[in-house]
């Protein structure tokens, strides 16, 4: 993954932010929305973008297009360094791929262990019964 090439690929628009900030925000366009079209990205292979289809499937929009946003700060250039920040951590996550894993088989000696164990409940179960005439 190239970060730069991905980085260079993002599209910004900036917005007025609700919230605190008094005239400022009326004023001041400080919100920032990040789109990222995943399926026409030149900066990842064809199995990367399947794979990060299929995990961030309930963040994309119908057309494949990753959208986030960030109002915390007053600012707009700070607001676009954690959206960055933020797009880059999730297209990481999204690009791991989990161990298989392998089925575990019991032991034999804890089957039989647990065989013995079932025999000796029902020895001592038996010497409960009442006896036959």
């Amino acid at each position: 993954m190239d970060v730069q090439k991905i980085v260079g690929e993002l599209q910004f628009k900036a917005v007025r932010s609700s919230g605190a900030g008094g005239q400022n925000v009326n004023k001041v366009s400080s919100k920032v929305i990040l789109s990222f079209d995943l399926k026409q990205s030149q900066a990842l292979t064809e199995e990367e973008i399947a794979l990060l289809e299929t995990k961030l499937q309930s963040r994309l929009t119908t057309e494949g297009i990753l959208l986030l946003q960030c109002d915390e700060d007053r600012s707009q250039i700070k607001n676009k360094s954690l959206v960055i920040k933020r797009f880059l951590k999730i297209i990481e996550q999204g690009l791991i791929v989990p161990k298989l894993r392998k089925p575990t088989r019991i032991p034999k000696s804890a089957i039989r262990k647990r065989i013995k164990n079932k025999k000796n409940t029902s020895e001592i179960k038996k010497t409960r019964r009442t006896p036959e005439h």
